[in-house]
């Protein structure tokens, strides 16, 4: 579903400040793999979603998404393929717009738009429903402009609406580090929900070892633009915090303390 073959980028090349975001990365997902992301800052992780998603050109490499090559293709010629949540509660949403226009636009991901109405009877009965299954009361919500809406769940609608057109990959980039713990737990109960009911391919990046374990079928690490950790089914369901920051310090070459210190 996803292959990244020996992608590189470097920011800033040939001056004082370049940076080598991503060093000959190489990553295959198959269909239906749910894989969380954790590394420290400058690692790549951020650098590698915004390549998939098409932020930026790279340097070097490949990417493959549902064996279409997209690795010359701009950033909304992919969204019909992506579905993408941020760290940010404020982004992928229109603030001003009622949340029965946000999904209205969501479910027109990557088709041409008509003069016909914006949004049918049809839709409104079936946004309903699906708005229902969240939880959040937010149904009876649906002509409340998305800006009056609370960071979780301004994140539980984003993925929703990140969801609505069955994405070939689905993006969360720390979707829950804006979050306080209690909002984070729900959204990232509707992540597994939404992930599952669906069958998407998902990377998820988040900067909390638990939820890394404890989320999706596979995990990778990532340190200086590569992958230097990969682990999936009994292996990744047995981790504990130490044994990541133990293979952390054998991979890698650099000793940490505490999962803190690694993952910021």
């Amino acid at each position: 579903m996803l292959d990244l073959q020996n992608v590189s980028k470097t920011f800033n090349p040939g001056t004082i400040n370049e940076k080598r975001a991503l060093h000959n990365l190489s990553l295959h997902l198959e269909p239906g793999d749910f894989v969380t992301v954790i590394g420290g800052n400058g690692a790549g992780k951020s650098t590698m979603l915004n390549a998939i998603a098409g932020v930026w050109p790279i340097d070097e490499g490949r990417i493959l998404l549902d064996e279409h090559d997209v690795t010359a293709l701009p950033e909304h010629k992919r969204a019909w393929l992506i579905g993408r949540v941020f760290q940010d509660p404020m982004m992928g949403t229109a603030p001003n717009m009622q949340l029965v226009e946000n999904l209205a636009l969501a479910r027109r991901r990557g088709q041409k738009r008509g003069l016909s109405w914006g949004v049918t009877k049809e839709e409104t009965a079936e946004y309903y429903e699906q708005l229902k299954t969240l939880g959040l009361g937010l149904e009876e919500r649906m002509t409340v402009k998305v800006g009056l809406l609370s960071g979780g769940q301004r994140q539980a609608l984003t993925l929703l609406m990140a969801s609505l057109r069955q994405p070939k990959l689905l993006l969360l980039d720390e979707h829950t580090a804006a979050l306080d713990p209690a909002t984070a737990a729900k959204v990232l109960e509707l992540s597994d929900a939404i992930v599952a009911e669906n069958k998407l391919t998902t990377l998820m990046i988040t900067h909390n070892m638990g939820d890394a374990i404890r989320h999706g079928n596979r995990l990778i690490m990532m340190d200086k633009g590569h992958v230097i950790l990969d682990v999936s089914g009994e292996e990744k369901a047995h981790l504990t915090r130490q044994d990541l920051m133990d293979k952390f310090a054998e991979l890698s070459g650099t000793q940490v303390e505490s999962d803190e210190m690694l993952l910021s």
